[in-house]
């Protein structure tokens, strides 16, 4: 460790964290509600009783939860502005821009996960609540907004937090797109004063700090849950 430099990382600490955490948080914010809402959208729909809804869902969370991440990430990227272009008819394919994309990507892509989730903890919910609900006069939509989403996000809820740890880990990715995340910060900085290890090494750090003292909560939180059932 001799040669190990501890002043890169203080000089580099504030334009890390201001440039590159500030929008690695923002992205997993913009993700995780974006994806909730989605993932609970697909979900009711794998639930409906009718087929072309199911089907449609089935296979779209199917699809997403086979392809990696990395792969997504460049469809959406490379592919979409040539498919908005053809839907619209446009000459020139449109542009998305990589901020806007990966927002987009990660919202498509994680509301395949948070959609089994949320599966999981609507058919939490005893079958009788279901048909309480219709025997008042409450349709499928009104029933699931009304009685079942209110218990199943509540079930789900240390769930949720656990994907949405993992999504801001999974944030790292959007460096393959030049954006400037936290990752992408300390690249910068490590290209431009030589100094790679001590750069992820700090990255790594910052990850394992807010990944476990996350998941600490997380856990806590279970715990509190399952003491007032």
């Amino acid at each position: 460790m001799g040669g190990f430099d501890w002043d890169v990382i203080g000089r580099s600490a504030g334009y890390l964290f201001r440039e590159g955490m500030t929008f690695t948080l923002t992205l997993t914010a913009l993700a995780a509600v974006g994806g909730i809402v989605f993932g609970t959208i697909l979900a009711m729909m794998r639930l409906s009783s009718i087929r072309a809804l199911s089907v449609f869902a089935t296979g779209y969370v199917n699809l997403m939860r086979t392809i990696p991440l990395l792969l997504v990430i460049f469809w959406f990227y490379f592919l979409v502005p040539y498919i908005g272009a053809w839907l619209t008819g446009a000459s020139q394919p449109i542009k998305v821009g990589a901020i806007a994309s990966s927002v987009i990507t990660f919202t498509m892509f994680e509301a395949a996960y948070y959609s089994e989730i949320m599966r999981a903890g609507i058919q939490s919910i005893p079958r009788g609540q279901v048909w309480a609900g219709y025997a008042l006069g409450l349709n499928y939509w009104q029933t699931m907004g009304r009685i079942v989403l209110p218990q199943a996000f509540r079930n789900m809820v240390p769930i949720l937090l656990t994907q949405t740890i993992i999504l801001f880990q999974d944030t790292s990715l959007v460096y393959v797109l030049s954006i400037t995340d936290f990752l992408g910060a300390a690249t910068k900085v490590a290209q431009r004063d030589s100094r790679l290890v001590e750069m992820y090494l700090f990255v790594a750090v910052v990850y394992f700090i807010v990944s476990f003292g996350l998941s600490w909560l997380v856990k806590r939180l279970q715990q509190r849950i399952a003491i007032v059932r």
